[in-house]
């Protein structure tokens, strides 16, 4: 969602200043009734009407601009720090007896309705925000986060149950795994679409589209269906990391899937609404369930709530917690048990991630460098021509072989006023109803000419790149409207004595444009150096080559599809549905938000 969006702030009505994709449909005026047909009312003669304001339902909010709907506005709050310290003073943990370090569950009472195991996962982007504000190494704040979920001095420390979290993952390793089987399915894309070739398994079309950004998936869903057959049906890293644990845990522990609680900390709004979706619950992998003719058991999420940076910060000060107070350094033995699995152990907190943060892979994941870093690998000698289009968040990529030969293309759009041009490329032909008339072109991309600037000139069309990373938020993911802003930073830093480029000399002044885009660069800066803030000792740079990092990747997948008795595709794969607009139809049936409240409240952490 936008970076004007905050959870105080939700409603469902459009101010003037904001520009809505979608505004609603305008009905005709109301006829005045006159006594003299031939009479010519003047405007002093027109009262004014007072129309009711503005209303947009669930299915119209793109999540653009800031506008959100009241039925959203109660998945965002059911989503919010007061929902973590409810639910673990509500339920106390599962206990746990170690062995070597490895938890297991001795005798589990499948009667008891009152323990949880509690994990948390972590983006690099909430930790980049965090090491801005406080003026501290990306390993520091990933100390900090650890030691406030995790540490005796953190959310243990308080609370009814002292309740705290048993597993806090980085999301990074699973965003590997998505980068690994992205390019796998770029691959089988550019295949299928060679009729020489042909597969059962419905694949994306070219151009694949990047699907891990809940914006935009949520404006192709309700304003282009067209757009639908080429997205990724890969899951975020948030939502595979959810999967991840839940079905390992339950496994390996014997505990139900409805036991085990995941809290994601996101740097965007967006994320609580991608949690909230139907296809993310166990009914998409859990055979049991899928197999079973009763419907008393109710979908479980695969994460169960989602909080931003800022909202961290607000569950601190809510246990009256300090977090530049923690100690800044890896948890106890005690505090910090190992996953049930060894394997599984291995590699969700393996040091050996070849990806890493750098310009180059921008600030949202680097799914699409890792493509064209793979497509290199396999052509020797080619080399990466990169070019900037009207502005920084659009660039395309092409992959020249050695004699100067296109071996493929590919894209990046970030910020909605990109996408919309991205959307027009790729909107179909249209087809002319005269007789004889040739195929139109869509508006945007036919016979109508754009002024375009120098270097966008020579862009494709769209259909002539094999990959596209799509994300709503200009600038990326680290500017997710859920990151510390240059306020709480200046109020942060004057508390905790760190030094930042967002502090001036009036704390309380509203921050110019420059002081912004300086406190970005500040946040970015944080993201790219977070592995060169690691332990030399612990971490492996490099040492593994494309094809040996893919062999890993692949070969952990496998072991986990094997031990759960699950096919990957389930566990892997989503699916996007057509959202069709609520506008100026009647309503029979009940609201969005009584609609969602229903079906929020079910048991079992129902969505």
């Amino acid at each position: 969602m936008s970076a004007i969006l905050s959870a105080d702030d939700l409603n469902d009505f459009i101010s003037p200043g904001v520009a809505c994709i979608k505004p609603v449909e305008t009905l005709p005026q109301k006829e005045t009734a006159s006594e003299n047909p031939y009479e010519v009312t003047k405007e002093d003669k027109v009262l004014a009407e007072n129309l009711p304001p503005a209303q947009i339902s669930l299915t119209d909010c793109l999540a653009c601009s800031g506008c959100v709907t009241s039925a959203e506005a109660v998945l965002i709050s059911m989503q919010s720090h007061a929902e973590v310290l409810n639910t673990l003073d509500a339920y106390t943990e599962v206990p746990l007896s170690r062995n070597q370090n490895r938890p297991s569950v001795g005798a589990w009472d499948t009667n008891d309705s009152q323990s949880r195991i509690f994990v948390a996962s972590i983006s690099p982007q909430v930790r980049a925000s965090l090491a801005a504000t406080y003026g501290i190494t990306g390993q520091e704040a990933t100390y900090m986060v650890d030691q406030f979920l995790s540490g005796p001095h953190g959310l243990r420390s308080g609370g009814k149950h002292g309740s705290g979290f048993t597993w806090v993952v980085d999301t990074n390793i699973m965003r590997e795994a998505v980068q690994v089987l992205t390019t796998d399915e770029v691959i089988e894309s550019l295949k299928s679409n060679d009729p020489s070739t042909s597969s059962s398994d419905p694949l994306p079309k070219k151009p694949v589209l990047s699907s891990a950004c809940p914006g935009w998936i949520c404006y192709a869903e309700k304003t282009h269906p067209f757009i639908l057959p080429h997205l990724s049906r890969l899951k975020s890293p948030q939502a595979l990391t959810g999967t991840f644990l839940k079905t390992v845990l339950s496994k390996t522990l014997n505990v139900p899937v409805s036991r085990i609680w995941h809290l994601a900390v996101m740097p965007c709004f967006d994320k609580k609404l991608e949690a909230s979706r139907e296809e993310l619950t166990d009914v998409s992998w859990n055979i049991t369930k899928g197999q079973s003719s009763s419907e008393s058991s109710a979908p479980v999420r695969d994460v169960d709530c989602v909080i931003t940076t800022r909202e961290l910060l607000t569950l601190a000060s809510s246990r009256g917690i300090s977090l530049p107070s923690l100690p800044l350094q890896p948890l106890p033995c005690a505090f910090s048990p190992r996953l049930p699995d060894e394997t599984l152990d291995a590699f969700l907190f393996s040091k050996h991630c070849l990806s890493k943060q750098t310009i180059e892979t921008g600030t949202s994941g680097g799914y699409l460098h890792h493509v064209l870093l793979t497509f290199q690998a396999k052509n020797p000698g080619s080399e990466i021509v990169t070019q900037r289009g009207r502005n920084a968040d659009v660039v395309e990529y092409t992959l020249v072989s050695s004699k100067g030969e296109t071996l493929m293309k590919a894209a990046r759009y970030y910020g909605f006023r990109n996408i919309q041009n991205l959307v027009r490329k790729l909107k179909p032909a249209r087809v002319s109803r005269l007789p004889g008339a040739k195929t139109a072109a869509a508006s945007g991309s036919g016979n109508r000419r754009q002024p375009m600037s120098r270097n966008a000139a020579s862009f494709g069309s769209g259909t002539d790149y094999a990959y596209i990373e799509v994300m709503a938020c200009p600038g990326g993911c680290t500017n997710g409207g859920g990151q510390i802003r240059i306020e709480d930073a200046r109020e942060a830093s004057s508390n905790s004595q760190a030094v930042t480029p967002a502090d001036t000399a009036n704390a309380s002044s509203k921050p110019s444009p420059h002081e912004q885009r300086s406190w970005l660069a500040h946040v970015d800066e944080a993201y790219y150096s977070a592995e060169s803030d690691t332990e030399t000792e612990a971490y492996m740079p490099r040492s593994l080559s494309i094809s040996k990092n893919e062999t890993r990747v692949h070969g952990a997948l496998r072991y986990w599809s094997d031990l759960m008795g699950i096919s990957l595709s389930k566990m892997v794969y989503t699916t996007y549905r057509e959202v069709e607009s609520d506008v100026g139809k009647s309503q029979k049936e009940p609201n969005d938000t009584k609609r969602v409240v229903e079906l929020a409240g079910k048991i079992g952490g129902g969505w």
